[in-house]
């Protein structure tokens, strides 16, 4: 097992963590085996930050604890800031971990190191299984082929939208996109092309959506964005200009130079809606666009249930 170094904000410097170092006599090898149990009970890296800042805070004081990882963009802050800061790079064998930070206002002394640095190495192993389980949540959500969440995603966060607009009392909003005569490149090119066709229009949609917009691709040549709090002008001006990018933004494809259009349905959330309304509206409005000639945006009406 690879050492937790650490560093410290106010210029005094503690020895590396060491995993034969006995414990101090304020921390028992049994209190050490209680945590590591207490820290097999989850999977989720959030919840096992929250445990361990718990059972830190029972054996020396401290006012806030943070953790990153920006390889899975996971960026947990509890607490507050504080003087004194002593910073942990962690590691398992050749396994990046991390950096977990704690801060307090008082100095951490040699003992509170040592009783740092024992606690950590319960923490390790738990923590490098919750990111696996995470990592594999992710790919498991993800199109292979443009990179973006896939339809398995959409289900789970059409649920985690909706909820959230009804508990903040806000709006969401959905925009599905389908590639007009897709199956001509296709039979034209052959499904390379196609296969970067499909690419070209994620990265398009990508560059068009705000930061906390969520894109998916739904499957063949229909995507998704959900929009929290945006209404229906909102939704309407952002798959405008979704739409109007793709139309005029040529692009090469293995030599294959292709323009392309998309066609756009709208909805807005409605009292009474569920997921499954809120998307079969703008799947509704997605084929009264295709129908009404393709290459345009059509918002769905709001009376449709």
């Amino acid at each position: 097992m690879n050492k937790p170094l650490h560093h410290f904000t106010d210029a005094s410097h503690g020895p590396s963590a060491k995993a034969d170092r006995p414990l101090s006599p304020r921390v028992t090898a049994q209190k050490a085996l209680e945590i590591a149990g207490s820290l097999q009970t989850s999977l989720d890296p959030t919840r096992l930050i929250e445990l361990f800042s718990l059972e830190v805070a029972a054996l020396m004081g401290h006012q806030g604890i943070r953790y990153r990882n920006e390889d899975l963009n996971l960026d947990v802050k509890l607490g507050r800031k504080a003087r004194h800061a002593c910073t942990y790079t962690l590691n398992l064998g050749d396994e990046a971990l991390g950096k977990l930070t704690l801060r307090r206002n008082e100095k951490f002394s040699e003992a509170d190191t040592v009783v740092l640095e024992q606690l950590l190495c319960s923490l390790l192993y738990p923590l490098r299984n919750a990111l696996l389980y995470q990592d594999a949540l992710e790919l498991a959500q993800r199109d292979p082929l443009t990179g973006i969440c896939n339809r398995s995603a959409l289900d789970e966060m059409m649920h985690q939208e909706v909820s959230h607009a009804r508990r903040q009392g806000s709006s969401c909003a959905m925009i599905m996109l389908d590639i007009d005569h897709f199956k001509d490149i296709n039979d034209k090119y052959g499904h390379i092309i196609g296969d970067c066709a499909l690419k070209a229009v994620a990265n398009m949609a990508k560059s068009c959506k705000r930061e906390g917009d969520l894109l998916f691709r739904y499957g063949g040549e229909e995507f998704v964005v959900l929009m929290r709090d945006t209404d229906r002008d909102g939704a309407a001006l952002l798959a405008e200009r979704v739409r109007s990018h793709i139309e005029n933004t040529p692009w090469n494809c293995s030599g294959a130079e292709l323009t392309m259009t998309v066609s756009i349905g709208v909805s807005v959330l409605q009292d009474g809606d569920t997921p499954v309304s809120l998307f079969a509206r703008a799947d509704q409005a997605l084929y009264s666009a295709k129908r009404n000639g393709r290459n345009q945006v059509c918002v769905a009406d709001p009376a449709l249930q």
